[in-house]
């Protein structure tokens, strides 16, 4: 079993910054890969950046230049973080953690990011 925990969505204006955070806990050294996700009202949940078993981060091409994700791998809780810059009307939804293992993927309950405009 793996726990996931996002935090730090807020309410921000547009161009402000914002830094989530995932603590994952469990069974964390048969995790293979994470990534934050985001749903706004009425779309589909989208991949918004990833780290891989290549521990090579990927983007949504949207978000590249102004968004960050890395991972601690060494210490307990494993974080995940996005650093989100020059935020924009269109990055409002919430924001999901995944964990994936071999054969199971893991999910947190989200944090809810709103930029005004």
């Amino acid at each position: 079993q793996v726990h996931l925990l996002e935090s730090g969505g807020d309410l921000v204006p547009t161009g402000g910054s914002l830094r989530l955070t995932c603590a994952v806990s469990g069974h964390i050294e048969s995790v293979v890969a994470v990534g934050w996700y985001r749903q706004a009202p009425g779309k589909q949940r989208e991949l918004v950046a990833g780290i891989g078993p290549d521990n090579n981060p990927k983007y949504l091409d949207s978000v590249k230049g102004r968004f960050t994700i890395t991972r601690d791998c060494y210490r307990a809780p494993n974080n995940v973080w996005l650093e989100m810059n020059n935020l924009k009307p269109e990055d409002s939804g919430v924001y999901y953690c995944k964990a994936e293992q071999a054969f199971t993927n893991y999910w947190g309950p989200g944090t809810p990011v709103t930029v005004s405009s």
